[in-house]
Protein backbone atom coordinates (compact mmCIF):
# COMPACT_ATOMS: atom_id res chain seq x y z
CA UNK A 1 0.00 0.00 0.00
CA UNK A 2 0.94 3.47 -0.69
CA UNK A 3 1.18 5.07 2.49
CA UNK A 4 0.27 8.41 0.78
CA UNK A 5 -3.27 7.50 0.10
CA UNK A 6 -3.47 7.66 4.24
CA UNK A 7 -1.96 11.22 4.47
CA UNK A 8 -5.12 13.67 4.38
CA UNK A 9 -6.96 11.36 7.07
CA UNK A 10 -4.15 11.40 9.08
CA UNK A 11 -3.68 15.35 9.11
CA UNK A 12 -7.61 15.69 9.52
CA UNK A 13 -6.43 13.89 12.74
CA UNK A 14 -3.54 16.33 13.94
CA UNK A 15 -5.89 19.06 13.04
CA UNK A 16 -8.35 18.29 15.08
CA UNK A 17 -6.24 17.67 17.99
CA UNK A 18 -3.56 19.88 17.50
CA UNK A 19 -5.13 22.33 20.08
CA UNK A 20 -5.38 19.73 22.84
CA UNK A 21 -1.81 18.62 22.26
CA UNK A 22 -0.56 22.07 22.49
CA UNK A 23 -2.31 23.05 25.73
CA UNK A 24 -1.03 19.91 27.04
CA UNK A 25 2.57 20.79 26.47
CA UNK A 26 2.01 24.38 27.45
CA UNK A 27 0.64 22.65 30.70
CA UNK A 28 3.61 20.89 31.32
CA UNK A 29 5.85 23.99 30.73
CA UNK A 30 3.68 25.97 33.44
CA UNK A 31 3.50 22.77 36.09
CA UNK A 32 6.85 20.99 35.92
CA UNK A 33 7.58 17.75 37.33
CA UNK A 34 11.32 16.28 37.83
CA UNK A 35 12.81 12.90 37.11
CA UNK A 36 10.81 10.00 38.18
CA UNK A 37 8.62 12.34 40.00
CA UNK A 38 6.13 12.61 36.79
CA UNK A 39 3.27 12.04 38.19
CA UNK A 40 0.48 14.60 36.68
CA UNK A 41 2.43 15.08 33.52
CA UNK A 42 2.26 10.78 33.21
CA UNK A 43 -1.49 10.77 34.00
CA UNK A 44 -2.17 13.43 31.49
CA UNK A 45 -0.44 11.72 28.46
CA UNK A 46 -2.02 8.70 29.59
CA UNK A 47 -5.61 10.40 29.35
CA UNK A 48 -4.73 11.82 26.16
CA UNK A 49 -4.11 8.02 24.69
CA UNK A 50 -7.01 6.67 25.98
CA UNK A 51 -9.05 9.27 24.76
CA UNK A 52 -7.41 8.61 21.26
CA UNK A 53 -8.53 4.99 21.24
CA UNK A 54 -5.28 3.41 22.78
CA UNK A 55 -5.41 0.45 25.31
CA UNK A 56 -3.06 2.04 28.35
CA UNK A 57 -0.91 0.63 31.20
CA UNK A 58 0.16 2.77 33.81
CA UNK A 59 1.82 2.89 35.56
CA UNK A 60 4.01 0.23 33.63
CA UNK A 61 7.07 -2.29 33.65
CA UNK A 62 6.99 -1.48 37.12
CA UNK A 63 7.73 2.55 36.87
CA UNK A 64 5.51 4.15 38.64
CA UNK A 65 5.42 7.12 36.03
CA UNK A 66 5.91 5.02 33.14
CA UNK A 67 2.89 3.93 30.65
CA UNK A 68 2.61 1.83 27.40
CA UNK A 69 -0.27 2.51 25.36
CA UNK A 70 -1.63 0.15 22.33
CA UNK A 71 -3.50 -0.59 19.21
CA UNK A 72 -2.99 -3.32 17.32
CA UNK A 73 -4.76 -5.06 13.64
CA UNK A 74 -3.68 -8.24 12.82
CA UNK A 75 0.02 -8.74 11.38
CA UNK A 76 2.60 -6.05 9.98
CA UNK A 77 4.99 -3.89 11.25
CA UNK A 78 5.58 -3.43 15.32
CA UNK A 79 6.34 0.45 15.69
CA UNK A 80 6.85 2.03 18.79
CA UNK A 81 6.45 5.80 19.37
CA UNK A 82 8.33 7.41 22.40
CA UNK A 83 7.77 9.69 25.06
CA UNK A 84 9.33 11.86 26.97
CA UNK A 85 8.15 14.45 29.58
CA UNK A 86 10.50 15.04 32.85
CA UNK A 87 11.90 18.72 33.28
CA UNK A 88 15.09 19.40 35.12
CA UNK A 89 15.60 20.93 38.62
CA UNK A 90 14.97 24.84 39.38
CA UNK A 91 14.88 25.60 35.40
CA UNK A 92 11.89 23.53 33.88
CA UNK A 93 10.98 22.04 30.43
CA UNK A 94 14.63 23.37 29.91
CA UNK A 95 15.03 20.39 27.35
CA UNK A 96 11.84 20.41 25.53
CA UNK A 97 10.19 17.27 26.70
CA UNK A 98 6.85 18.80 26.90
CA UNK A 99 6.72 19.57 23.38
CA UNK A 100 8.22 16.60 21.98
CA UNK A 101 6.51 14.51 24.33
CA UNK A 102 3.10 16.01 23.10
CA UNK A 103 4.35 15.45 19.79
CA UNK A 104 4.84 11.56 20.33
CA UNK A 105 0.98 11.71 21.42
CA UNK A 106 -0.18 13.72 18.53
CA UNK A 107 1.23 11.27 16.27
CA UNK A 108 0.06 8.10 17.92
CA UNK A 109 -3.67 9.37 17.81
CA UNK A 110 -3.51 10.22 14.36
CA UNK A 111 -2.43 7.05 13.21
CA UNK A 112 -4.39 4.99 15.71
CA UNK A 113 -7.45 5.09 13.52
CA UNK A 114 -5.73 3.50 10.90
CA UNK A 115 -4.31 0.63 12.67
CA UNK A 116 -7.72 -1.16 11.33
CA UNK A 117 -6.95 -0.79 7.74
CA UNK A 118 -3.01 -0.76 7.72
CA UNK A 119 -2.90 -3.81 10.31
CA UNK A 120 0.24 -4.23 12.78
CA UNK A 121 1.30 -2.87 16.41
CA UNK A 122 1.64 0.79 17.58
CA UNK A 123 2.68 2.10 20.69
CA UNK A 124 3.50 5.24 22.76
CA UNK A 125 5.52 4.51 25.25
CA UNK A 126 6.24 6.87 28.32
CA UNK A 127 9.92 6.49 29.20
CA UNK A 128 10.07 9.21 32.52
CA UNK A 129 13.49 10.00 33.81
CA UNK A 130 15.47 10.77 30.94
CA UNK A 131 17.37 14.00 32.72
CA UNK A 132 18.71 11.54 35.36
CA UNK A 133 17.86 7.44 35.59
CA UNK A 134 16.72 7.25 31.81
CA UNK A 135 13.87 4.49 32.00
CA UNK A 136 14.44 3.46 28.46
CA UNK A 137 17.71 2.27 29.98
CA UNK A 138 15.97 -0.21 32.34
CA UNK A 139 13.47 -1.05 29.03
CA UNK A 140 15.79 -1.63 26.72
CA UNK A 141 18.20 -3.84 28.90
CA UNK A 142 14.83 -6.30 29.81
CA UNK A 143 13.99 -6.70 25.98
CA UNK A 144 11.02 -4.37 26.12
CA UNK A 145 12.08 -3.18 22.59
CA UNK A 146 13.96 -6.17 20.92
CA UNK A 147 10.89 -7.02 18.56
CA UNK A 148 10.15 -3.17 17.59
CA UNK A 149 10.68 -3.04 13.74
CA UNK A 150 11.54 0.96 15.02
CA UNK A 151 11.27 3.07 17.80
CA UNK A 152 11.35 6.59 17.33
CA UNK A 153 11.02 10.18 18.77
CA UNK A 154 11.87 13.57 17.88
CA UNK A 155 13.97 16.32 20.27
CA UNK A 156 12.98 19.87 20.65
CA UNK A 157 16.00 21.78 19.28
CA UNK A 158 17.40 25.18 19.02
CA UNK A 159 18.32 27.07 15.70
CA UNK A 160 18.82 23.85 13.52
CA UNK A 161 17.36 20.94 12.66
CA UNK A 162 19.11 17.24 11.60
CA UNK A 163 18.11 13.84 11.65
CA UNK A 164 21.18 11.67 11.93
CA UNK A 165 21.19 12.38 15.80
CA UNK A 166 24.31 10.99 18.04
CA UNK A 167 25.10 10.60 21.77
CA UNK A 168 27.81 9.60 24.12
CA UNK A 169 27.85 6.27 25.83
CA UNK A 170 27.96 7.57 29.45
CA UNK A 171 29.06 5.90 32.88
CA UNK A 172 28.57 7.64 36.40
CA UNK A 173 30.56 6.61 39.61
CA UNK A 174 31.06 8.20 42.80
CA UNK A 175 33.95 7.79 44.30
CA UNK A 176 34.06 7.68 47.77
CA UNK A 177 37.92 8.17 49.87
CA UNK A 178 38.04 7.35 53.34
CA UNK A 179 40.86 8.36 55.94
CA UNK A 180 41.41 9.51 59.67
CA UNK A 181 40.68 12.44 61.67
CA UNK A 182 43.23 14.32 63.66
CA UNK A 183 43.71 18.14 64.63
CA UNK A 184 45.07 19.57 61.94
CA UNK A 185 47.54 22.23 63.78
CA UNK A 186 48.40 20.30 66.77
CA UNK A 187 48.54 16.67 65.92
CA UNK A 188 48.24 16.13 61.92
CA UNK A 189 50.52 13.70 61.41
CA UNK A 190 47.92 11.14 63.19
CA UNK A 191 45.58 12.02 60.58
CA UNK A 192 45.36 10.61 56.98
CA UNK A 193 43.33 13.28 54.77
CA UNK A 194 40.66 12.02 52.78
CA UNK A 195 40.64 15.23 50.49
CA UNK A 196 44.18 15.05 49.77
CA UNK A 197 43.09 11.46 48.51
CA UNK A 198 40.42 13.19 45.93
CA UNK A 199 42.57 16.03 44.68
CA UNK A 200 44.94 13.87 43.69
CA UNK A 201 42.33 11.88 41.84
CA UNK A 202 41.09 15.11 40.16
CA UNK A 203 44.56 15.18 38.96
CA UNK A 204 45.32 12.17 37.70
CA UNK A 205 42.08 12.59 35.26
CA UNK A 206 43.48 15.46 34.27
CA UNK A 207 46.22 14.06 33.41
CA UNK A 208 44.30 11.33 31.77
CA UNK A 209 42.94 13.57 29.31
CA UNK A 210 45.99 13.97 26.90
CA UNK A 211 46.25 10.04 26.96
CA UNK A 212 42.53 9.29 25.31
CA UNK A 213 40.84 9.53 22.30
CA UNK A 214 39.10 13.01 21.22
CA UNK A 215 35.45 12.16 21.68
CA UNK A 216 36.08 11.30 25.63
CA UNK A 217 34.60 13.74 27.92
CA UNK A 218 35.46 13.78 31.71
CA UNK A 219 33.45 15.58 34.07
CA UNK A 220 33.22 15.81 37.96
CA UNK A 221 32.36 17.57 41.10
CA UNK A 222 33.02 17.20 44.89
CA UNK A 223 30.28 16.41 47.08
CA UNK A 224 31.91 16.12 50.46
CA UNK A 225 35.58 17.76 51.85
CA UNK A 226 35.43 18.06 54.98
CA UNK A 227 34.08 19.71 58.04
CA UNK A 228 36.00 22.14 59.60
CA UNK A 229 39.44 23.86 58.88
CA UNK A 230 40.84 22.77 61.69
CA UNK A 231 40.08 18.86 61.27
CA UNK A 232 41.67 16.41 58.82
CA UNK A 233 39.45 15.24 56.82
CA UNK A 234 38.12 11.59 57.08
CA UNK A 235 35.61 11.21 54.33
CA UNK A 236 35.85 13.32 50.67
CA UNK A 237 33.16 12.39 47.93
CA UNK A 238 33.43 12.66 44.52
CA UNK A 239 30.76 12.27 41.51
CA UNK A 240 32.23 12.02 37.59
CA UNK A 241 30.39 11.37 34.28
CA UNK A 242 32.66 9.59 32.00
CA UNK A 243 31.78 9.72 28.07
CA UNK A 244 33.50 8.60 25.03
CA UNK A 245 31.74 7.55 21.42
CA UNK A 246 31.63 4.22 21.67
CA UNK A 247 30.54 1.53 24.44
CA UNK A 248 33.49 -0.25 23.97
CA UNK A 249 36.14 2.62 24.59
CA UNK A 250 34.43 3.91 27.49
CA UNK A 251 34.70 0.44 29.10
CA UNK A 252 38.42 0.79 28.52
CA UNK A 253 38.49 4.46 30.03
CA UNK A 254 36.52 3.51 32.70
CA UNK A 255 39.68 0.39 33.44
CA UNK A 256 42.00 3.26 33.23
CA UNK A 257 40.13 5.50 35.79
CA UNK A 258 39.77 3.16 38.31
CA UNK A 259 43.30 2.59 38.29
CA UNK A 260 43.77 5.71 38.74
CA UNK A 261 41.42 5.58 42.25
CA UNK A 262 43.40 3.01 43.59
CA UNK A 263 46.79 4.43 43.18
CA UNK A 264 45.34 7.55 44.66
CA UNK A 265 44.39 6.06 47.75
CA UNK A 266 47.59 4.44 48.57
CA UNK A 267 49.56 7.64 47.32
CA UNK A 268 47.92 9.45 49.57
CA UNK A 269 47.36 6.31 52.65
CA UNK A 270 43.65 6.63 51.95
CA UNK A 271 41.10 3.91 51.17
CA UNK A 272 38.27 4.42 48.18
CA UNK A 273 36.01 2.85 47.13
CA UNK A 274 33.16 3.39 44.14
CA UNK A 275 29.75 2.86 42.59
CA UNK A 276 27.43 3.96 39.82
CA UNK A 277 25.15 6.31 41.12
CA UNK A 278 23.17 6.74 37.57
CA UNK A 279 22.53 3.72 35.19
CA UNK A 280 24.64 3.85 32.49
CA UNK A 281 23.84 5.26 29.02
CA UNK A 282 24.78 4.08 25.67
CA UNK A 283 25.65 5.57 22.50
CA UNK A 284 23.36 5.95 19.50
CA UNK A 285 23.37 3.62 17.35
CA UNK A 286 23.34 4.81 13.64
CA UNK A 287 20.99 3.17 10.73
CA UNK A 288 21.23 4.54 7.66
CA UNK A 289 17.99 2.89 6.43
CA UNK A 290 16.32 4.80 9.08
CA UNK A 291 17.93 7.78 8.88
CA UNK A 292 17.29 7.85 5.05
CA UNK A 293 13.67 7.71 5.16
CA UNK A 294 13.68 10.37 8.07
CA UNK A 295 15.69 12.40 5.97
CA UNK A 296 13.02 12.39 3.02
CA UNK A 297 10.07 12.35 5.80
CA UNK A 298 11.44 15.67 7.15
CA UNK A 299 11.69 16.85 3.00
CA UNK A 300 8.20 15.94 2.39
CA UNK A 301 7.19 18.29 5.69
CA UNK A 302 9.16 21.42 4.56
CA UNK A 303 11.36 21.16 7.06
CA UNK A 304 14.56 22.27 6.59
CA UNK A 305 17.80 20.05 7.63
CA UNK A 306 21.31 20.32 8.13
CA UNK A 307 24.26 17.34 8.93
CA UNK A 308 24.42 16.72 12.65
CA UNK A 309 26.43 18.32 14.58
CA UNK A 310 27.94 15.05 15.84
CA UNK A 311 27.82 13.92 19.65
CA UNK A 312 25.43 15.67 21.73
CA UNK A 313 25.40 14.63 25.15
CA UNK A 314 24.16 11.52 26.32
CA UNK A 315 20.50 9.71 26.09
CA UNK A 316 18.94 6.41 26.94
CA UNK A 317 17.27 6.69 23.45
CA UNK A 318 21.27 5.28 22.69
CA UNK A 319 19.87 1.86 25.03
CA UNK A 320 17.01 1.58 22.96
CA UNK A 321 18.72 1.75 19.66
CA UNK A 322 21.06 -1.50 20.86
CA UNK A 323 18.15 -3.12 20.63
CA UNK A 324 16.27 -2.25 17.47
CA UNK A 325 16.27 0.29 14.59
CA UNK A 326 15.80 3.61 16.36
CA UNK A 327 15.38 7.28 15.48
CA UNK A 328 15.78 10.38 16.97
CA UNK A 329 16.23 13.54 14.65
CA UNK A 330 16.15 16.89 16.36
CA UNK A 331 13.47 19.25 15.41
CA UNK A 332 14.00 23.34 15.72
CA UNK A 333 11.35 24.44 18.02
CA UNK A 334 12.91 28.82 17.54
CA UNK A 335 14.65 30.56 15.65
CA UNK A 336 17.50 31.88 18.10
CA UNK A 337 20.85 29.74 18.69
CA UNK A 338 19.27 28.85 22.21
CA UNK A 339 20.91 25.55 24.15
CA UNK A 340 19.27 22.62 25.87
CA UNK A 341 19.53 23.37 30.06
CA UNK A 342 19.04 26.95 30.10
CA UNK A 343 15.92 29.46 31.04
CA UNK A 344 16.04 30.85 27.73
CA UNK A 345 15.37 27.61 25.77
CA UNK A 346 12.62 26.66 28.67
CA UNK A 347 10.81 29.89 27.66
CA UNK A 348 10.92 29.52 24.26
CA UNK A 349 8.71 26.46 24.69
CA UNK A 350 5.52 27.64 25.10
CA UNK A 351 5.84 30.30 22.03
CA UNK A 352 4.24 30.19 19.04
CA UNK A 353 7.04 28.77 17.16
CA UNK A 354 7.16 26.20 19.15
CA UNK A 355 3.84 25.03 19.10
CA UNK A 356 4.10 25.46 15.35
CA UNK A 357 6.99 22.93 15.89
CA UNK A 358 5.30 20.25 17.80
CA UNK A 359 2.39 20.13 14.90
CA UNK A 360 4.70 20.02 12.62
CA UNK A 361 7.06 17.32 14.01
CA UNK A 362 3.82 15.19 14.80
CA UNK A 363 2.78 14.53 11.23
CA UNK A 364 6.66 13.89 10.58
CA UNK A 365 6.99 11.27 13.16
CA UNK A 366 3.14 9.66 11.92
CA UNK A 367 4.46 9.18 8.46
CA UNK A 368 7.81 7.82 9.33
CA UNK A 369 5.75 5.25 11.60
CA UNK A 370 3.62 4.89 8.32
CA UNK A 371 6.15 4.09 6.30
CA UNK A 372 7.55 1.65 8.51
CA UNK A 373 4.17 -0.28 9.35
CA UNK A 374 3.16 -0.47 5.72
CA UNK A 375 6.84 -1.55 3.99
CA UNK A 376 8.31 -4.66 4.85
CA UNK A 377 11.19 -3.87 2.47
CA UNK A 378 11.91 -0.69 4.61
CA UNK A 379 11.76 -2.68 7.90
CA UNK A 380 14.12 -5.33 5.90
CA UNK A 381 16.45 -2.61 5.31
CA UNK A 382 16.69 -1.61 8.93
CA UNK A 383 17.23 -4.33 10.49
CA UNK A 384 20.05 -5.32 8.21
CA UNK A 385 21.93 -2.01 9.19
CA UNK A 386 20.90 -2.83 12.82
CA UNK A 387 22.77 -6.02 12.76
CA UNK A 388 25.78 -4.52 10.85
CA UNK A 389 26.05 -2.00 13.14
CA UNK A 390 25.72 -4.66 16.40
CA UNK A 391 28.66 -6.92 14.89
CA UNK A 392 31.11 -3.88 14.65
CA UNK A 393 34.32 -4.29 16.74
CA UNK A 394 36.10 -0.87 17.25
Amino acid sequence: MDYKQFLPELDAVVDRLAPRAISLSDAMAADPEISEQEVRSSKAHADFLRDAGFRVEHPFFGIPTAYNATVSSGTGGKVALLAEYDALPEIGHACGHNVHGAMSLLAGAALAPLMGKIGGELWVTGTPAEESNGAKILMSAKGLFDDRDLALMIHSGGEKSYVRYRCLAMDSFEFRFKGKTAHAAASPWEGRNALNGAQLFFHALDMLRQHVRPDVRIHGIYTQGGAACNIVPEAATVRFYFRAARRAYLDTVVKKVLEAAKGCAQATDTEVEWSNFELSFDEMRPNDAAETMMEEVFTEAGAPFGPSPGPQGSSDVGNVSMRCPALQPTLSIIDKPYTWHTREFAASTTGPLAHEALVKGARILARASLRALLDPDLRARMRADFEAERNRHD
